[in-house]
């Protein structure tokens, strides 16, 4: 599984967006193609990935995945959006770490959504895109209605001599892996247990915004990050690293909405250790290693200092006893 610092390498190759009618460069038709929403890109998804692979070394061509952007349930269910784990940006440049290149995308909306899955096979995947072969886990299911399958995809498919690979459930330690898990995991705090499912830290992207500056008085001045609104990321406080170019630097971070000072909206202060650079409006990635408490809110701002002293003493030592990211 790739490591969080080549996930966020700035050299990872653009999606290619599908649009009707649009050809598809020649240089990138006839791939295997690995299909899926890949939100989280998981263990799971890792386990698609080293199969189309392999069909594809096998046939003499490359790897690619097929994805939807944005989330379908976002497009069918907008007052209740999906906690996005990968962002667009950051899930194709995982999956490139996973030798899925080119991302191609569809943009997924309510017309995409009634195309029968007859017309999505032989159309989008066996004329767009002339794929060379198939991937998906057991539980894919596309087109109108969702009637297709991946039964139904063996089949369709087959009959044009295209090869599938269905990709059974896939569990880790004994324990099955999924996105829905891992968005459980991270709703509780439990930043190990999604890494665990993951193969490696959970981490964000953002622009480093000007905050209202009450680090700096409290000793500790923070780099201050709006993280999505579905972000459903348990409030409290973390052992984390943040990358700043292109290292991977320890700290310590709160996600929250402040109730010491305003209970505001959420948003995500990270302190980093040992480092006094100006970050305003760059955009860095933040890793979580480990949850340490919960929110809380305290009478005194000594009280506070007195935490947060103690919150940075633990978060040194256990990023002292984990293993540096690979660079």
């Amino acid at each position: 599984m790739t490591s969080s610092s080549e996930a966020a390498r700035p050299d990872a190759p653009p999606a290619f967006v599908l649009e009707p009618g649009k050809p598809v460069p020649a240089d990138l038709r006839g791939r295997v193609l690995a299909l899926g929403n890949f939100d989280g890109v998981h263990r799971g998804h890792a386990e698609l990935a080293r199969v189309a692979g392999e069909m594809a070394a096998a046939q003499g061509t490359g790897a690619a995945a097929l994805t939807f952007e944005p989330h379908p349930r976002t497009v069918f269910r907008p007052e209740q959006p999906v906690f996005r784990l990968t962002p667009e940006p950051i899930k194709v440049a995982l999956l490139a770490g996973l030798g899925l290149t080119p991302s191609f995308v569809v943009p997924f909306d309510r017309a995409v959504a009634a195309i029968p899955a007859e017309a999505f096979v032989d159309e989008l995947l066996l004329g767009q895109l002339g794929a060379a072969g198939l991937v998906c886990g057991y539980d894919f299911h596309f087109g109108k209605g969702r009637t297709g399958s991946p039964e139904m995809l063996q089949a369709r498919a087959g009959h044009a001599g295209i090869p599938v690979a269905v990709v059974p459930p896939f569990a880790f330690q004994g324990e099955p892996v999924s996105s829905t898990l891992v968005r459980t995991a991270l709703e509780a705090g439990d930043v190990g247990h999604a890494e665990a499912l993951l193969g490696r830290a959970w981490f964000v992207r953002g622009e480093i915004a000007h905050g209202d500056k009450r680090g700096r008085d409290l000793g500790y001045p923070t780099a201050n990050m709006h993280l999505a609104r579905d972000c459903r990321l348990r409030f409290g406080i973390y052992a984390v690293r943040m990358k700043i170019d292109g290292v991977w630097r320890d700290g310590v971070a709160s996600f929250g909405s402040r109730p010491t000072f305003d209970d505001g909206a959420p948003r995500l202060e990270t302190f980093v250790f040992d480092f006094s650079g100006d970050l305003y409006g760059r955009t860095v990635d933040v890793a979580f290693v480990a949850f340490l408490r919960g929110e809380a809110k305290f009478d005194t701002l000594d009280a506070l200092i007195v935490q947060m002293d103690a919150d940075s003493a633990r978060a040194r030592g256990i990023l002292a006893a984990t293993p540096a990211f690979l660079l």
